[in-house]
């Protein structure tokens, strides 16, 4: 696999990167990001294992790239749970010589203003958006270091995870440590041949915002935030592009798509205090969406 010492990858048309014999593990791969990615790599002639915390739509991703011509497997998995997601890569690496690509993308969304949001609310978002992917790294990367071949790691993250947004502080604590796990291993693996890249999508046209935890102030908002990412959401083949031209050049930080979320994250890094005014009004700028 191609490597790059880019910081960033843009939204441009995806490479004709040719993934034959290469092995794809995507978890949350049912709908939304994860099933745009399971496609489009089989596409490119990767063999696809499907996880989702649904059995149904994980098989239904899975007979969707059998019936174009392309290789997948099902599996259930709740990625919050360590001891099954430790199985679930031992089962891949028994019946694979080595996983070419991990997409740990399975995520939650949440919306509370804080006095809405609860103990529960803050554990579930932490383990499935967090942990879920600490879980996978602990369970993979180990076993790819002792493949002999190199491998693209693909955490996804969010906008959230590169820039505050209010009445989202579980989301964001989630995704921001996504970015920063993501960074950390890049720095202790890319050297021993694993590229890790945090994939940090805006506002996607995909169930998330429908079937958020959202309380309180949010909640009332709910058919227009489900509006708004519906109508203002870019289409998630244009994240799975994304992942595609990483696997090809890797890159750290995969804003996606370029032209909504680096602007704003140039902003926050220049200075977070200007960002502030932008994260209180982000819930009006969605109701007026």
């Amino acid at each position: 696999m191609a490597r790059t010492r880019g910081a960033f990858r843009g939204n441009r048309r995806a490479p004709s990167i040719d993934l034959e014999g290469k092995v794809a593990a995507i978890t949350g791969a049912g709908s939304g990001i994860g099933r745009a990615t399971a496609v489009l790599l089989a596409r490119h002639g990767a063999r696809i294992h499907a996880a989702d915390i649904r059995a149904e739509t994980a098989a239904d991703v899975a007979s969707e790239i059998e019936a174009g011509g392309g290789s997948a497997v099902a599996h259930e998995l709740d990625v919050s749970d360590p001891e099954a997601v430790e199985a679930f890569a031992a089962k891949l690496f028994e019946v694979e010589d080595a996983i070419d690509v991990l997409h740990n993308n399975a995520g939650i969304g949440h919306g509370a203003n804080i006095e809405a949001t609860t103990i529960d609310d803050w554990r579930r978002v932490i383990d499935v958006n967090l942990l879920g992917v600490a879980y996978g790294m602990q369970a993979f990367v180990p076993r790819m270091l002792r493949q002999g071949r190199p491998a693209t790691i693909v955490n996804t993250a969010s906008q959230a995870g590169l820039m505050p947004a209010a009445k989202m502080a579980p989301y964001c604590a989630s995704k921001y440590g996504v970015v920063g796990m993501s960074e950390a291993l890049n720095a202790e693996l890319a050297h021993r041949g694993i590229h890790v890249s945090a994939l940090c999508p805006g506002v996607i046209d995909t169930s998330i915002a429908s079937t958020a935890i959202v309380r309180g102030d949010i909640e009332r908002m709910r058919d227009q935030v489900t509006a708004f990412y519906a109508n203002r959401g870019v289409p998630p083949e244009e994240v799975a592009d994304a992942v595609l031209r990483t696997i090809e050049k890797p890159a750290l930080i995969v804003p996606a798509p370029r032209r909504q979320v680096l602007p704003f994250y140039l902003l926050h890094r220049l200075s977070p205090r200007m960002v502030q005014p932008i994260a209180r009004r982000m819930e009006k700028l969605i109701g007026r969406g």
